[in-house]
């Protein structure tokens, strides 16, 4: 028979053991997902993501985590949508003209001149419709979880200020990565040049480029005012960018966790449409109080009216055309 203090050391050692196992178990199912955005560690869409990370960690005890890569830390949209598709990264917020190249429904989201306002902007991706096209994704290896506002892309450049369409021809325009953005711009009369985000600011600085399109916050975000003093208000496209699942992630989680994952997404869209109307407001004023010239009155109407051939391609898609008429109709 074992002395009382062996006994006593053998029951220590006991509940020790327990207890480590206890705690290797609960390490072995935490779990962290690899989340992926080329905008930097400030921008509404990082912010929305780490809101979205601490609600899920917060509410499933600590079992999953976010890991937020910001500034192109895991590479440009087109490699990171790749990964993504690939399993490789698990959560990735991207352009829709972008992903449009594996998702088709996120072409007419992309189209030019469609949306009305931003009001009418969301209330298509708050609706049936936007429920529609996050469904969409799982055939292409993604799943839907979210929009995020984009704001409206806007032309500038360095050359001269554009109020008609003789004032942007041979042009030479950054565009992203995708054949819709190409044919708009050549379209109106520029030439496109297609170019990852990260370099647009070496392309200005070079003069590779004369002038880009993208929204007052990336604009000024990255230094892009500093080299192209000339913005046009044009608002051509209002493509949302949209937060995707790897399927190869999703399939690994439970449904209650599943749940969660949608929860956590759609609130960070609000908590990320409050961050990005703030940073509209401010990356404009930088940009006039450094001297841009802001043009808004320009020759709408022929812009529109160059798009023509565009929407006449994408309508022959019997989907497309059906997509882009209930678009039009949401009042």
């Amino acid at each position: 028979m074992l002395p009382v203090s062996s006994r006593s050391v053998q029951r220590t050692i006991a509940i020790v053991a327990a207890l480590w196992l206890t705690a290797a178990s609960t390490i072995v199912a935490a779990r962290e997902f690899r989340a992926a955005d080329t905008q930097a560690e400030d921008y509404p869409t990082v912010q929305a993501l780490r809101f979205m990370g601490n609600m899920i960690a917060e509410r499933s005890g600590g079992r999953d985590q976010i890991r937020v890569f910001h500034s192109r830390q895991l590479g440009e949209e087109k490699e990171t949508i790749e990964q993504t598709r690939a399993g490789a990264i698990d959560l990735n917020r991207t352009n829709g003209a972008l992903i449009g190249n594996f998702v088709p429904a996120m072409n007419v989201l992309a189209m030019p001149f469609l949306f009305r306002s931003t009001e009418h902007l969301q209330k298509v991706l708050d609706g049936p419709i936007g429920n529609e096209i996050l469904n969409s994704f799982e055939p292409y290896g993604f799943v839907g979880l979210t929009f995020y506002d984009s704001g409206a892309r806007s032309i500038y450049n360095s050359v001269r200020p554009i109020r008609t369409l003789a004032d942007i021809k041979g042009l030479r325009l950054r565009v992203q990565q995708a054949q819709l953005m190409s044919d708009m711009v050549r379209a109106l009369g520029a030439e496109p040049v297609e170019l990852p985000y990260g370099q647009v600011i070496t392309g200005l600085a070079t003069r590779l480029i004369d002038g880009a399109e993208n929204n007052w916050p990336s604009f000024v975000t990255t230094d892009h005012y500093k080299f192209a003093g000339y913005y046009t208000l044009t608002e051509h496209t209002m493509s949302p960018e949209v937060l995707v699942m790897s399927k190869k992630a999703w399939e690994s989680l439970s449904a209650d966790d599943r749940k969660l994952f949608r929860d956590a997404a759609l609130q960070s869209n609000l908590f990320m449409r409050a961050k990005w109307k703030d940073l509209e407001q401010q990356s404009r004023q930088k940009a006039e109080a450094a001297g841009v010239t802001i043009v808004t009155d320009f020759d709408r109407k022929p812009f529109e009216n160059a798009m023509a051939a565009i929407y006449t391609k994408a309508q022959r898609d019997p989907v497309a055309a059906k997509l882009i008429e209930r678009i039009r109709k949401v009042e």
